[in-house]
């Protein structure tokens, strides 16, 4: 068995795509007149990671925070390993923020802890591990997404690709059942973005966690993805592979990969 003092590698060999984790049912969302979301539909695999693609404003992000319970559907249902997440009080929203980790596209840390208490913070809220215990884990999740020898240094001290990295360390340290990312490579140039989504791939086969990214950006979303799903007009107007996409003579598919620099 894995002792407690570092991240655990789930051993099922690739989860179970067949079985869905996260699944959005008919989902509408409003705010005031504006219909972001009419009527969308996905379902996610255990041990999948899928990208939803869609511009700027499309409701990408809002998708992520219905599944964390941080909105709540006008209509449709928010699934969570089989449960209703708009019908839940908040001990069992407390259960799932716990198995689902959001990892915000401004990486939300603490600019007034340094990088050890940044990533510790949720241990350390949990009160269940001795200080050698928590200080094991902490190092072991900033070594997997190769940041040793930080943990005295201020956010502020960090490039914003190291930054990324340690939101993802601080969300990896919680052993959570799925990782949700929002834009994960925004506002990076290209060789740091690269380096993100090599981190996102490596971290779903290592840790065999669920993950959906949601982003604009087609490099990166052909990267990670075992599947894409491209969102216009508040549905999913196509769900595939990469290579699907990539082939796709759909209008909706071509339109964006053109827009967005992805000759297909």
């Amino acid at each position: 068995m894995t002792p407690p003092s570092t991240v655990t590698q789930k051993q099922s060999p690739q989860g179970d795509p067949a079985v869905a984790e996260i699944e959005f049912r008919d989902v509408w969302k409003s705010f005031g007149p504006k219909k972001v979301l009419r009527g969308f539909s996905l379902s996610i695999g255990r041990g999948e990671t899928v990208a939803i693609l869609g511009a700027s404003g499309s409701g990408k992000s809002v998708l992520l925070r219905h599944i964390v319970g941080l909105m709540n559907a006008d209509r449709g249902e928010v699934l969570v390993n089989g449960e209703d997440v708009g019908g839940m009080d908040d001990k069992a929203l407390l259960v799932i923020r716990r198995k689902v980790a959001l990892i915000f596209q401004a990486n939300a840390l603490f600019d007034s802890m340094n990088i050890f208490d940044n990533v510790a913070f949720g241990l350390k809220e949990q009160r269940r591990l001795t200080k050698q215990e928590i200080a094991a884990k902490v190092g072991s999740a900033l070594a997997m997404v190769g940041l040793e020898n930080v943990e005295h240094q201020m956010p502020a001290d960090l490039s914003g690709g190291m930054r990324k990295r340690v939101a993802l360390a601080r969300s990896m340290v919680l052993e959570p059942d799925a990782i949700l990312y929002d834009e994960p490579t925004s506002g990076l140039d290209p060789i740091t973005g690269h380096m993100v989504s090599s981190l996102i791939r490596d971290m779903a086969a290592k840790l065999h966690v669920t993950s959906v990214v949601v982003t604009h950006d087609i490099a990166s979303a052909m990267m990670v993805a075992d599947r894409m799903s491209l969102l216009g007009e508040g549905r999913a107007v196509f769900v595939g592979t990469p290579e699907e996409a990539r082939r796709s003579s759909q209008r909706e598919v071509r339109e964006f990969f053109f827009a967005y620099g992805d000759m297909i």
